[in-house]
């Protein structure tokens, strides 16, 4: 394999892949990127097992041929290159080893042999649509913050992803996220052939990948589907990944009806508030309380070790008194995701869900239990 590629076209791509790869391996392949060169193009393509993601680059070649190298050392070397420099690689099969060159810079990298790298396996996928990226960008952002970390859950550990009728009788895609204590709900128009998509669990590395892909990105997304993998197409990049083989809780349960007292206030006036007050917070949950009465709202914090804070803010409510708290990290994490100036808040009581919503965006719906403060 010899082939020539400017840096910065070597280095976007890489820096695609190589987010894949663990930084710690027990299989020694794993920490490889796989390169083959053919016909004038450059494949790059690197594995965890669940995740498998390939690019393609346009090369100046001089030998066809294929190798895989140590992914994030790769990286690290074209990203210190000069910028906008020549750089050549070369794959000598009798020493084995790949070297890599840009005007006075000389390195030589240690191989494993293609062969040993996992293939991705032909699978056939026969349920495929296509998303704008700016919607899926929009559903993945608005949800990706309640998807749980705990592994003995792992069937919260990514976002469900389905096809339903809302209450308006409308076919929508939905994304919903929960890691028992907020549950993130976001609804866009079904894309044209996903109205009949089951619902399936998108790990969260996949979507975290895919969303730092996407994020310049301004086209549709290819998705397409099997019983136990998706994968995303769009440019020359190919995701594929493993979908979490769980059952999603029925969410809806989760969704209170009943709360008639109804707050609207400032998003913006809320969370600098609530993260003022919070600062002094000695434990981990950073626990803020509210206090409501007619047109006002106080947030306070009570910490035997720090002392107090408090601050009044002036709110549309017009219910009787009430006293609740949240965790005041998930509550930022929520009114982070409200795009417009006024949250809608409907509370019930100090122990019920209560639920939050972007009054101008009813596409988005977040819940947030409370805690004892």
């Amino acid at each position: 394999m010899k082939l020539s590629i400017e840096r910065g076209i070597l280095l976007k791509s890489l820096g695609h892949i190589q987010s894949v790869v663990e930084r710690r391996n027990t299989i020694p392949i794993l920490s490889n990127v796989l390169l083959e060169a053919e016909e004038g193009m450059l494949t790059l393509s690197a594995t965890d097992l669940d995740l498998n993601i390939s690019d393609k680059v346009v090369v100046e070649m001089e030998e066809n041929g294929g190798i895989t190298a140590p992914a994030h050392t790769l990286y690290d070397i074209v990203r210190k290159l000069p910028e906008g420099s020549q750089v050549q690689l070369y794959y000598n099969v009798d020493s084995g080893r790949l070297s890599i060159s840009a005007g006075r810079s000389r390195f030589t990298l240690s191989c494993l042999p293609r062969e040993d790298f996992p293939a991705s396996g032909e699978e056939e996928f026969p349920l495929n649509f296509f998303i704008r990226s700016e919607d899926f960008k929009n559903l993945i952002d608005k949800t990706r913050f309640a998807v749980s970390t705990e592994e003995t859950r792992y069937y919260l550990n990514g976002i469900y992803l389905h096809a339903l009728e809302n209450e308006e009788g409308d076919k929508v895609l939905r994304g919903v996220a929960t890691d028992g204590h907020r549950l993130a709900r976001f609804d866009m128009d079904c894309p044209e052939g996903a109205e009949d998509i089951p619902g399936v669990i998108i790990p969260r590395k996949a979507i975290n990948e895919l969303r730092k892909l996407i994020d310049t990105y301004e086209g549709d997304v290819e998705i397409s589907l099997s019983e136990t993998k998706i994968r995303f197409k769009f440019m020359d990049v190919i995701l594929f990944s493993k979908l979490i083989d769980g059952t999603f809780p029925d969410y809806s349960r989760v969704i209170p009806e009943g709360n008639d007292r109804k707050l609207e206030v400032s998003c913006k006036q809320l969370a600098e508030a609530a993260d003022r007050v919070s600062t002094i917070s000695s434990d981990k949950t950073r626990s803020v309380k509210l206090v409501l009465s007619e047109g006002h709202l106080v947030l306070s914090v009570h910490s035997p070790e720090h002392g107090e804070a408090k601050e009044e803010l002036a709110v549309s409510y017009s219910s009787e008194e009430m006293e609740i708290g949240f965790n005041s990290r998930y509550l930022l994490d929520i009114l982070a995701q409200i795009e417009g100036d006024m949250v809608q808040v409907m509370l019930a009581d100090a122990t019920a869900p209560t639920v939050l919503m972007d009054v101008t965006d009813q596409g988005s719906l977040y819940v947030l239990m409370p805690m004892r403060v």
